[in-house]
């Protein structure tokens, strides 16, 4: 046992081989005492926040589940536990459960909130949610750190929209940044739902659509924006678009929106935002030092939540692999379709090009399937998701642009069709199942050339997957046609047409002098 240096002294457990600078961080959050800022850093971080400022510094804490676990703080700084043991990781609302599991009523939401979680079917918080809503009532800066599926948008919606609730009408107040049209647009619709019972309005801003209702939200002062970086700043560039009555600002997926590019974005949109105080809540499953160095740009005596110590799926999620020829991969998710092996089913592919080759492969088989990815229209992918979800379609097949937060409720399987070349983005697609709590199932087609990202995905979620064969089928036969074709002889085709369009145009020309 032993303290770290910088937090009151409140006991920590050292893991046995675990570096406990590895672990999440936090601070003496049922009490206040320590302001903290950084949650899953590496050790080479942690030593930089122990070279900084007092205030930056920062204990250990982990919030895997509400069991207590090797590397939990334990009790209060005298010895006390102030929350039946559990680590708390947000300052109380000065009500305390004595360990007995939260309820939304516990946590002081508004009546009228209450009744729109009652509409949505929530019975009981996650664990994200009961520890980032009281601190989010209380106006505390967050840092949260959650696996996809946790209830993270419903902890940052429900504060945001108790805080606006008894605000004057005709002043935006509250801007959500998101990496992605469908990531904004379901936050938007859970900003609905849960606020069903009250005056609040919202808008979604993003791209693929008509600018023309995101200029009239803007001119009506909506309470709570929902906006992709781009788009927004597509609209800064007209006077109507000011946002000086913010006082609150939500970075969710922090980390999808720096591997898409979007942070000197994020850095252009803050300069248009008022320079006074403000609460702001920053989510990102992973942390890396860009989004490190923001947060202490944008935070200020944070409250750092974690649900996880490490990228690992949801334990709702079983999971398990199929040994097959990349040739055999599209009749073996037919064939598993046809036997009912499995159900409704987002269908991972690697490329664009093999969304579209599995879309048609599945209609040609007579199966309801639909495509999303990024060469898509945003009417074209609103429709595809809408479908899949009313159950019009049974299989979508799309790229990572749905990895991240999309939400289907009840999913019953996500099928990994290519191997991911990265191990986190294979956390995120499975993570489409299972959510908030639920159960759901995850196979991944391995083809011989794929074993080596699977051996990083095995040592990722620290153990060997269950390999599966499907009785009866044929794993050596031969592919009727080839399913992907490859690039260059799509552009020769493409350049070939191209020329062959620009002959017929010049023929008419000819043809009309």
């Amino acid at each position: 046992m032993r303290y770290l240096e910088g937090c009151t002294k409140r006991k920590v457990r050292e893991i046995p081989g675990r570096k406990t600078e590895g672990s999440i961080i936090g601070g003496d959050l049922s009490h206040g005492r320590v302001p903290f800022l950084l949650a899953l850093v590496h050790l080479s971080v942690t030593n930089n926040l122990n070279r900084s400022s007092p205030r930056q510094r920062a204990c250990v804490i982990d919030m895997t589940s509400q069991e207590k676990r090797p590397g939990y703080l334990e009790g209060s700084s005298n010895g006390n536990s102030s929350n039946g043991g559990r680590t708390g990781g947000a300052p109380s609302n000065g009500k305390s459960n004595h360990g007995s599991p939260a309820n939304f009523e516990s946590l002081g939401l508004s009546p009228e909130l209450l009744k729109g979680v009652e509409g949505m079917g929530f019975t009981e918080p996650t664990p994200i949610q009961e520890q980032a809503i009281p601190a989010g009532l209380e106006g505390r800066d967050l840092l949260g750190t959650a696996m996809t599926g946790s209830g993270k948008t419903a902890a940052f919606l429900l504060p945001i929209l108790q805080r606006l609730q008894d605000r004057p009408r005709g002043v935006t107040r509250a801007l959500i940044l998101t990496p992605t049209r469908e990531l904004a647009a379901q936050i938007d619709e859970e900003r609905k739902a849960l606020s069903r019972y009250t005056e609040l309005t919202g808008a979604a801003v993003f791209g693929g659509v008509s600018i023309r209702p995101q200029e009239q939200a803007f001119r009506k002062g909506v309470d709570i924006l929902v906006a992709t970086p781009g788009r927004l700043l597509d609209h800064f560039q007209y006077d109507y678009a000011r946002l000086d009555g913010i006082e609150v600002l939500v970075l969710d997926e922090a980390d999808r929106m720096l591997d898409m590019g979007f942070l000197p974005d994020i850095r252009r949109v803050l300069r248009h935002l008022p320079k006074g105080a403000r609460q702001t809540l920053l989510f990102s499953a992973t942390m890396p030092k860009p989004i490190v160095d923001l947060s202490r740009e944008l935070l200020t005596d944070a409250v750092a939540i974690g649900v996880k110590r490490e990228q690992k799926p949801a334990t709702g999620i079983e999971q398990a692999l199929f040994p097959v020829p990349a040739r055999r991969k599209p009749d073996l998710l037919i064939e598993l379709l046809r036997r009912n092996e499995v159900g409704n089913v987002i269908a991972f592919c690697r490329t664009k090009h093999r969304a579209n080759r599995l879309f048609q492969k599945l209609e040609k088989a007579g199966i309801p399937t639909a495509r999303i990815h990024g060469n898509r229209s945003q009417n074209q992918r609103t429709k595809a998701l809408e479908g899949f979800r009313d159950g019009r379609f049974r299989v979508l097949a799309a790229t990572d642009i749905v990895a991240r937060g999309i939400d289907v409720e009840a999913l019953d399987h996500v099928v990994n069709f290519d191997v991911p070349n990265v191990a986190e983005d294979y956390i995120h697609r499975v993570g489409r199942t299972a959510r908030a709590g639920a159960t759901g199932e995850a196979y991944t087609f391995v083809s011989p050339e794929e074993e080596g990202d699977l051996r990083s995905i095995e040592r990722t979620v620290g153990r060997k997957l269950p390999r599966r064969t499907l009785e009866d089928f044929d794993y050596r036969a031969e592919e009727a046609e080839r399913f992907e074709v490859p690039v260059g002889e799509r552009v020769a085709k493409l350049k070939a047409r191209r020329k062959e369009e620009r002959a017929r145009a010049r023929a008419k020309k000819d043809r009309s002098r």
